[in-house]
């Protein structure tokens, strides 16, 4: 079961960020976030960044923080903050094995790739 505190959380805030509108935005049932109140995190955040309504599609609630600005994102902190503390959550749960990679390595990553893994070899499999 994985865990984040929202009071003492130790990541710098473009990565709590990215992380809490990633997990608001996902299909985790076992997220400890209810759905209304993960769409009210997700539209407050965009709220932040645009003046039209945000997309009603699942795959369009996407929001690309590269055009915001350090006032910008310590608000999506401060809005993530109060929103989740509003509903007495104050640590989010979930679980969540991890998947397969979505991409094929690129013929141009390929040798770092392969050097890494002799520096960094994957741990042998140990059976009893």
């Amino acid at each position: 079961m994985a865990t984040l505190d929202l009071n003492n959380q130790d990541l710098p805030d473009l990565q709590f960020v990215l992380m809490v509108l990633a997990l608001c935005t996902s299909d985790l049932e076992t997220l400890n976030v209810p759905d209304a109140v993960r769409r009210t995190v997700f539209d407050r955040c965009w709220a932040l960044m645009h003046d039209t309504p945000p997309p009603a599609r699942k795959e369009d609630r996407v929001l690309d923080l590269r055009v915001g600005t350090d006032l910008t994102l310590e608000a999506m902190v401060a809005v993530i903050k109060s929103t989740l503390a509003e509903r007495g959550i104050t640590q989010l749960t979930w679980d969540h094995p991890p998947s397969e990679p979505t991409r094929q390595t690129t013929p141009e990553a390929l040798p770092l790739v392969q050097r890494l893994s002799k520096l960094y070899p994957a741990p042998p499999d140990i059976t009893d």
